[in-house]
């Protein structure tokens, strides 16, 4: 059956969860705290809903992403842009393009809804091909004023951030507190945490700087 998207109901909210925790476990740290993160971020005023997408197959919920309002800030301005993640997809749906269909998706109706840009951390070699590029070609830095690898940018029409520089900043909601991850986790089926390759991988991009 053809893998088709829609957005997300109350209904679907701890199955995306789930799948979301699935999807995360062990690939960035031992364990995962995306769940968490989806479940605070419905309740921010910043959470964009028009843009909260599942993918279904089979009638089963396989796939999400989400996104909420970001900024730019410089010395005497904020400028507001969009961050996409977490976006999930099931370990057995995935390399499927099921990532690919949510994001093009998403992309399209940010451009329709006159969004500046999105701006994202993620892997370089995989984003490219939706057309982001390394943010250092902007201007554009952490909180650090550093130019991590995985800092990546999105403009969502030509220009769009002519003469706009700054500190992307992504908004507290992204900040987990680790202890508060544990509880909530008590709430799912028990998985084992351990080190994986993927990992290595995230620390090597979280500290590489251009």
């Amino acid at each position: 059956m053809q893998t088709v998207i829609r957005l997300e109901q109350q209904k679907d909210h701890r199955v995306v969860e789930e799948l979301t925790r699935d999807a995360f476990w062990n690939i960035y740290v031992p364990g995962a705290d995306e769940h968490l993160l989806i479940h605070k971020m419905r309740e921010k005023k910043e959470f964009i809903r028009e843009l909260d997408f599942v993918a279904i197959n089979n009638d089963k919920i396989v796939g999400n992403i989400v996104y909420i309002e970001a900024k730019i800030i410089d010395d005497k301005n904020e400028y507001t842009v969009l961050t996409f993640g977490p976006i999930s997809v099931l370990p057995e749906y995935q390399n499927k393009g099921i990532g690919s269909m949510l994001i093009n998706h998403t992309i399209q109706l940010a451009k329709e809804m006159r969004y500046k840009a999105i701006i994202i951390y993620g892997d370089p070699e995989y984003y490219k091909r939706f057309g982001f590029k390394i943010s250092n070609e902007f201007n554009i830095t952490n909180k650090d004023g550093k130019f991590p690898a995985s800092l990546l940018v999105l403009e969502l029409y030509q220009n769009a951030l002519k003469e706009i520089e700054g500190i992307f900043d992504e908004g507290k909601v992204y900040e987990i507190d680790v202890k508060e991850a544990e509880e909530f986790d008590k709430d799912f089926v028990y998985k084992e945490k351990f080190w994986t390759k993927s990992q290595e991988r995230f620390i090597e991009l979280s500290g590489e700087f251009l």
